[in-house]
């Protein structure tokens, strides 16, 4: 057991925790959600409540056990106290691929959000990789200043990212209020259930993140108060603005612009008028961007943990003198530019497509972990068991081949953990510096 981080280098108070949550979960998808929810009508608003009553109960069971475990930094430890070092390891490892994963996802977002804008990088892909190569190596150099900087820039990007929100949710309610819109009607055989389980499906990455602020415990000022608190926020008022936005969106705009590649600026365009339409591209990148540096954060964070807890080799738990996770930062930023690389002949919209299901599915891992951690601990066993019944519905739901590459991932780690922890247990543990400079 190590200590925690010196008092310096817990920089995030209650207002950066709920800008962590809510800034990474609002990125990627919510632009494009209601393009790919038109279709299923109503349905959609019921896919909407399932994906956010299960991110509510698991988001309650981590705040729970938050409060039990005050000493677990991060769920992948919370896991560990609960099933074994075994267990927390396979968790915190996958999730650490995830957050590679899904930086790699939103780097491309952020390129493919201005191609409107700068038209040649979504023609040559070569051009659109070196791009999201820059923003992505940029963004990292950012975090490499420390958690404070990154807090800070969390809170300006949230501000900026829900400007388009605050204008659809007024232009709803003047249509609505006007009598110009009119919702479309409720289907007259009632709700599918195929319907409501694809449109379930498709919300669920836009709702990823609101553990952040848990992951990033070490970084949090009274971890035991805020942890809580933020993540209750942060994940109720994502899914309230989500499923309001989202839904009138695909209820108030007719089918063919619903679909369209910019469903927001189509109703932008319809309901006010085409000049503040063509602005909609700069916030979805800066949407992009602020989910890019609270999860380039937790890139650094979750390996970090796992370095100090002695899952991973010592050298990467290794900070400066503000407590910044450097060597760990370094280290996945790397991981996510050879992903990237590899991936690169496919085309933006191929790599964005593939990174996100497989974060998704390796983020599962982590949800299914913790809701089953608070049933061993009996902490809020009524939410725990709805998020485990969740989280298991969503995995299945995910596919076999995509879901099987995931538990791949997680067992191609064991050996890394075995040799690691057989090194260690050969130390002294003077050999494992835990705050040391570099």
């Amino acid at each position: 057991m190590t200590s925690p981080a010196p008092k310096a280098a817990r920089p995030l108070g209650l207002a950066a925790c709920i800008a962590l949550v809510m800034g990474n979960m609002i990125g990627t998808g919510v632009f494009l959600l209601p393009a790919a929810l038109a279709p299923y009508g109503w349905n959609a608003v019921a896919g909407w409540i399932i994906t956010i009553s299960g991110a509510l109960a698991l988001a309650w069971v981590i705040a729970r056990l938050t409060v039990r475990l005050p000493q677990a930094k991060g769920p992948p430890a919370m896991i560990a106290q609960a099933f074994g070092p075994w267990a927390g390891f396979a968790i915190g490892w996958t999730y650490w691929i995830s957050i590679i994963t899904s930086n790699v996802t939103i780097a491309v977002a952020v390129v493919a959000n201005l191609t409107p804008l700068i038209p040649m990088l979504g023609q040559t892909p070569a051009v659109g990789v070196g791009a999201a190569l820059a923003i992505l190596w940029s963004v990292t150099l950012l975090n490499l200043r420390g958690a404070q900087v990154a807090g800070s820039l969390q809170l300006v990007t949230l501000i900026l990212k829900l400007v388009p929100m605050v204008v659809v949710v007024v232009l709803i309610a003047a249509a609505l209020g006007n009598g110009s819109a009119v919702i479309a009607p409720f289907p007259a055989e009632g709700l599918a259930a195929p319907a409501v389980t694809a449109s379930a499906a498709l919300t669920l990455w836009a709702l990823l993140g609101f553990e952040s602020a848990s992951a990033a415990a070490d970084k949090v000022g009274d971890p035991t108060r805020i942890i809580p608190r933020a993540t209750i926020i942060g994940t109720a008022a994502t899914g309230a603005i989500y499923l309001f936005v989202c839904s009138g969106i695909a209820l108030l705009l007719p089918m063919a612009e619903a679909q369209s590649a910019s469903p927001f600026a189509a109703f932008v365009t319809r309901y006010w008028a085409p000049g503040p339409a063509s602005l909609i591209a700069l916030f979805a990148s800066i949407s992009c961007l602020g989910a890019l540096n609270g999860w380039t954060l937790l890139q650094g964070e979750v390996p970090l943990a796992m370095a100090r807890n002695g899952e991973l080799p010592g050298w990467i738990g290794v900070t400066d003198a503000r407590g910044t996770p450097v060597r760990a930062l370094i280290l996945s930023s790397v991981f996510a530019t050879l992903l990237l690389i590899a991936n690169s002949l496919q085309g933006l919209v191929a790599i964005f497509t593939a990174m996100a299901l497989l974060a998704t599915s390796a983020t599962l891992w982590l949800y299914l972990g913790c809701a089953a951690a608070a049933l061993h601990f009996r902490v809020a066993i009524p939410a725990a068991i709805l998020g485990l019944v969740y989280a298991l519905w969503t995995l299945w739901g995910a596919g076999p081949s995509v879901s099987g590459l995931s538990l791949v991932l997680m067992l191609m780690g064991f050996p890394l953990f075995w040799w690691t922890r057989r090194r260690t247990s050969r130390l002294p543990p003077a050999q494992f510096p835990e705050d040391a400079a570099v």
